[in-house]
């Protein structure tokens, strides 16, 4: 038996990474540029190792939802252009202004207070009006009132005004028709905004949009999903021309034999229909594999398919190996990622689960430790 050294690993191929931007940055309409939004820990991927492989492959602005993510950033890329694009409280405002990042604002008092705290900190913000034209959350709902906001911005001299930018609810939806009402509303607004303002920064479209409508791109798109190699669609990323980046893998701890009956898990909610071998893995809900997916998951050990059967436990799972299974203790298991032909995609378990293939690897726990690796097309590493 030969143990790995680490009962569970998230492998990330930040070539994949350097690989999609760069597909991504050959979609964008001409003179439009690049975001990744390196966000949540890279969507659970990490982010600064992201964000490095992000820039290699075109990206030129980085994006971030909370300031000390900003900050962290900021700490390995000196001269990167980053957004925050979340809601900042008085600290965070302060730390975002420190990190030289550029912020969002939607209200009127937004103005003020950026323009008072940007003053105590010694620098100008660099800020991004907000425009809410259909998502609901942050933003200025009412087209004159956004006016508002830009134009106080921009006589504001302690301010710059840097952006205009909306976000899209349903751009992943591909027959829905909101998505072309909040376009509609957008450009309208970007026409007014470009004349009295042409050097500000529009941007709108997240992943879904950058593929779905070139009309979306305006002068920057902001990616997120699409960076790691998941499909913003929900589907299959290949057909996007799209490298999923991460591979979540554990091993085999141990392999019993079952008699008809005997139950494996809490609760009891599986037992074997007949003799048959179970495997244990030492990786469970403690480690990001959902509760959801008692008996509801597949498992690759040794290039095929088992399935995950009981409940799955903070730290351990179990599989059904069948009655003559040549697994033994020590043998890989991969539960997102590939083994020879087979593979299972984060989308495989997001509907599984009957969510996003994104909060999947976000709830990838930090006790799973990331490991980076840089390969080439063909799956040899880069040297």
């Amino acid at each position: 038996m030969t143990v790995p050294d680490r009962r569970s690993v998230a492998e990330v191929d930040v070539g994949a990474v350097e690989r999609n931007c760069a597909r991504l940055a050959r979609e964008l309409e001409v003179g439009a540029r690049l975001c990744a939004v390196v966000k949540a820990d890279g969507y659970g991927h990490g982010s600064v190792e992201c964000a490095r492989a992000a820039i290699a492959g075109g990206a030129t602005w980085l994006a971030v939802a909370a300031a000390d993510e900003a900050a962290e950033l900021r700490a390995h890329f000196a001269d990167a252009q980053l957004l925050t694009m979340g809601a900042l409280t008085d600290s965070e405002l302060d730390l975002a202004l420190d990190a030289r990042s550029e912020i969002a604002i939607w209200r009127p008092e937004h103005v003020n207070r950026a323009a008072a705290r940007g003053v105590e900190r010694g620098v100008r913000p660099r800020v991004h009006v907000k425009y809410d034209t259909g998502m609901g959350r942050l933003g200025e709902r009412a087209a004159e009132a956004v006016l508002d906001v830009l134009q106080a911005a921009a006589r504001d001299e302690r301010l710059e005004l840097a952006g205009f930018w909306t976000h899209f609810a349903t751009a992943d939806e591909r027959a829905s028709d909101f998505f072309d009402r909040q376009l509609e509303r957008f450009s309208v607004l970007v026409e007014r905004v470009r004349a009295d303002h042409p050097e500000v920064l529009v941007h709108a479209a997240n992943s879904a949009a950058t593929l779905r409508d070139r009309a979306a791109h305006f002068d920057m798109v902001r990616c997120g999903v699409a960076i790691y190699g998941l499909d913003p669609f929900g589907d299959d990323p290949y057909e996007q021309e799209l490298e999923p980046a991460l591979e979540l893998r554990s091993y085999v701890a141990d392999v019993k034999r079952f008699e008809v009956g005997d139950s494996a898990g809490y609760g009891r909610r599986w037992r074997a229909p007949v003799e048959t071998f179970v495997g244990v893995l030492p990786i469970g809900y403690g480690d990001g594999v959902r509760r959801g997916l008692t008996n509801n998951a597949d498992v690759l050990v040794d290039g095929h398919r088992v399935p995950l059967v009981g409940t799955v436990s903070m730290d351990n799972v179990t599989i059904e190996l069948g009655p003559a299974t040549r697994v033994s203790p020590g043998a890989r298991a991969t539960l997102i990622g590939a083994q020879g032909d087979s593979r299972i995609l984060c989308e495989e378990v997001a509907r599984r689960l009957d969510t996003i293939n994104y909060e999947v690897t976000c709830g990838i726990s930090p006790r799973v430790p990331r490991v980076y690796v840089d390969r080439r097309p063909n799956g040899a590493e880069r040297p």
